[in-house]
């Protein structure tokens, strides 16, 4: 029998395994999951509003809050850590507790310059009541505040509140996010910092808790690292719990949930980074039932900017998580891959420093937060025939 040289032999072995390797099913690439928090387990009654990050240094932030009830009353505002690209977390950190007064809606962002890590956060008198606030009926109002870290998140700085440049004093109900903000990459405001909020202000035509008050989004900005914020011009009608992306030209785009009976997302853009906005219109491609929603610039691929979408896309009630991606900078919406099929609520969206998409969301077997669920998945998977909603494995 004749020898085989193996010094001829083996760049065609290495060939053939990268063939076999890549002609492998896309279902074979795992989809990596853990449960970070579930209703009734812990030191809180329940567990909602998610927003993810990357630092830096690559650390994944989880933040929620912890509620004893509703949006009001006793909330904690919790953090856990993963240095290992979600595969495992840290313990749960209190970043906020005051009593039992409300610290909540988490807007995150990141100075890539300086490596800071800024946290926004909404505080209320625990016994003022939403409505009450909104109708201007409560003790107090709502008021933005903001902490940062400088080691990664390990440890955070005491809220500051910011409601004398970043609110308007005639609005009652007031939310940063929920979900992250952005830091400028292109054009002319490379650098800014910019934070989506929203809040309620007095409308004759408004019907919200029977009016006369309506919704509006805005963004907070800031131009020197943090050291000051300022708050932009609303966008109205009936827009509040917003995200914000920057498309290709550095155009900013708002994305809105809307009050305006189009069972659809709202949008608004500004090209002046973030200081103006447009009028809103309704993206009926991205179908919503009054929910939040989490939108993301996750970058190149295949040479063009992705962007990504996530909510529950149905027009009643809060179930099909999905995600959908645009590869045209948000003007249509080529790919939906669902990822949970039973009921779903918010969610926030990140890029993972190893390149995978990042989707931390509220589900549950039987109610939309009964849990808070982390997962991770290459993004070649939503241009894919693999039905993600079955690959949700190695859950912790």
């Amino acid at each position: 029998m004749n020898k085989i040289n193996l010094r001829f032999a083996m760049p065609a072995i290495v060939y053939c395994l990268i063939f076999l390797a890549s002609a492998l099913p896309v279902s074979a690439q795992k989809m990596n999951a853990a449960t970070l928090w579930t209703k009734g387990t812990g030191d809180y009654n329940n567990y909602r509003i998610p927003a993810l990050i990357v630092t830096t240094r690559g650390s994944v932030l989880a933040f929620c809050e912890g509620r004893e009830a509703g949006d009001t009353g006793d909330i904690n505002l919790l953090l856990k850590r993963s240095t290992d690209h979600g595969k495992t977390w840290s313990d749960e950190r209190i970043i906020w507790d005051d009593g039992n007064n409300t610290c909540g809606n988490p807007c995150p962002v990141i100075d890539e310059t300086t490596g800071r890590i800024y946290l926004f956060m909404t505080w209320n008198l625990g016994s003022d009541h939403e409505s009450d606030i909104i109708l201007k009926k409560s003790e107090d109002t709502r008021h933005p505040y903001v902490c940062y870290s400088d080691d990664d998140g390990l440890t955070w700085s005491s809220p500051v509140d910011l409601s004398e440049s970043c609110k308007d004093p005639a609005w009652g109900w007031y939310a940063t996010g929920p979900g992250v903000g952005i830091q400028i990459k292109n054009g002319p405001h490379r650098g800014r910092l910019v934070i989506p909020a929203n809040h309620s202000y007095d409308d004759p035509n408004g019907k919200i808790r029977g009016g006369p008050y309506g919704y509006g989004a805005h963004v907070l900005l800031s131009d020197d690292h943090g050291r000051s914020w300022r708050k932009s011009a609303s966008i109205r009608p009936g827009c509040n719990e917003s995200q914000v992306v920057e498309l290709s030209d550095g155009t900013l785009m708002m994305n809105m949930r809307s009050y305006n009976d189009k069972y659809a997302r709202a949008s608004a853009i500004s090209t002046d980074g973030g200081e103006s906005w447009s009028e809103i219109k309704h993206e009926l491609q991205l179908v919503e039932s009054k929910c939040q929603a989490g939108i993301l610039n996750f970058g190149k691929y295949k040479g063009k900017e992705l962007i990504l979408f996530s909510n529950p896309a149905v027009p009643v009630g809060r179930t099909h998580m999905t995600v959908k991606s645009s590869l045209d900078d948000a003007q249509t919406w080529t790919s939906a891959k669902l990822i949970f099929p039973g009921p779903a609520a918010y969610s926030s969206l990140t890029r993972l420093a190893n390149g995978r998409v990042g989707l931390f969301f509220e589900n549950g077997d039987k109610g939309a937060y009964d849990q808070m669920l982390f997962i991770s998945f290459p993004p070649k998977l939503l241009f894919s025939d693999v039905d993600l909603s079955d690959l949700i494995t190695d859950r912790q």
